[in-house]
């Protein structure tokens, strides 16, 4: 293979990488705009803070859901009690 065929293969896999990523991050909940500037970023640190603000982006709104399951839970709870 050339060096022209072999970087077309480079550029061949560098590009289903990036939409192995894509797809991932879509995935996790990020929109198509954070997925795009993410795959722009060329410095390592800065892609890593960002997922790590999506993590906890996505752990708050755990938290709040948690919050209002344990509401629910205390008003299927009181109901219940006082069917007895």
């Amino acid at each position: 293979m050339n060096i022209a065929g072999e970087q077309e293969g480079d550029d061949m896999a560098e590009h289903e990488e990036n939409e192995k990523v894509f797809r991932n991050l879509l995935d996790a909940g990020c929109s198509r705009d954070f997925a795009d500037n993410f795959l722009h970023l060329a410095d390592q640190q800065k892609k890593l803070r960002l997922l790590s603000c999506h993590r906890c982006s996505l752990l708050d709104k755990i938290h709040e859901y948690q919050k209002q399951l344990d509401c629910l839970d205390y008003l299927i709870y009181s109901m219940k009690d006082k069917e007895k």
